[in-house]
């Protein structure tokens, strides 16, 4: 069956970095999309980073110049920079393929002083 293995997440101060990675088996279907979504206590998932089979790149607003996300076949990364305290979230991986949509069980990345 089809897993997405996450790993990276933690504690960071603001101004600091972090790294996500994802790395998805299983899957044994075309992978159109892959990429990172959060959300927040009290708000709805949103929108981090998706980066296509093609190499093509999207970044919500709210991290756009911050967040890097990058692909290497079936892995998935997501470089965040710059670090403030609203990008504390839970972060899913998420994987879009030809025969149906993945995720991941989720990441907590916490960014306090």
């Amino acid at each position: 069956q089809v897993q997405l293995v996450e790993s990276g997440g933690g504690l960071v101060q603001p101004g600091g970095s972090l790294r996500l990675s994802c790395a998805a088996s299983g899957i044994i279907f075309s992978i159109y999309v892959m990429g990172w979504y959060r959300q927040a206590p009290g708000k709805q998932r949103e929108l981090v980073a998706t980066i296509t089979s093609g190499g093509s790149t999207k970044y919500g607003d709210s991290v756009k110049g911050r967040f890097t996300i990058s692909r290497d076949n079936a892995m998935v990364n997501l470089q965040m920079n710059s670090l403030k305290l609203e990008d504390t979230a839970v972060y899913y991986c998420a994987v879009f393929t030809a025969r149906g949509d993945y995720w991941g069980q989720g990441t907590q990345v916490t960014v306090s002083s």
